[in-house]
């Protein structure tokens, strides 16, 4: 079961790298026509930050397969799993309909949803949740600039 669930939390973090590689394009005309918000981190950052939050969302899940309880585990997949339904949600939302509004009520909840998963790692190994800190952190601020989109555009 704990080789099932690492696998099943592994395989979410590719399902949510390839969407959103599928869905983000911040390279066309639309998005660089847009007003940007004053305090947007520079594109170099978001190079960093994701692969940064994709391997340590993988360790993660692993982590968790092999300490947390099946509870605890199926817990926090589930939130993994919405939270990244949310996350793509934004993706395909702000990049493709064009929809500011909504994807950035879609990557709010993102936010949310990732608080339990940072809690119940807490509870199971204190480095690896401060080691998610940064994936916390990180959506917090990109749900806060994409409603700074939303307003501007």
């Amino acid at each position: 079961m704990k080789t099932l669930t690492a696998v099943t939390g592994v395989a979410l973090v590719f399902i949510y790298a390839i969407g959103s590689g599928l869905w983000v394009n911040t390279g066309d005309n639309w998005y660089r026509n847009l007003n940007p918000p004053a305090w947007q981190p520079p594109d170099f950052v978001f190079g960093i930050i994701w692969p940064y939050n994709f391997i340590v969302l993988g360790i993660a899940a692993i982590t968790i397969a092999q300490r947390a309880s099946t509870t605890a585990t199926f817990i926090y997949l589930g939130f993994f799993a919405l939270s990244l339904i949310c996350a793509l949600t934004w993706a395909y939302q702000f990049y493709r309909p064009h929809n500011l509004t909504g994807a950035a009520i879609a990557l709010a909840l993102t936010a949310v949803l990732t608080i339990p998963m940072t809690y119940i790692l807490f509870t199971i190994s204190i480095p690896m949740a401060i080691a998610l800190m940064p994936y916390q952190v990180w959506v917090a601020v990109a749900a806060a600039l994409s409603w700074s989109y939303s307003r501007l555009n």
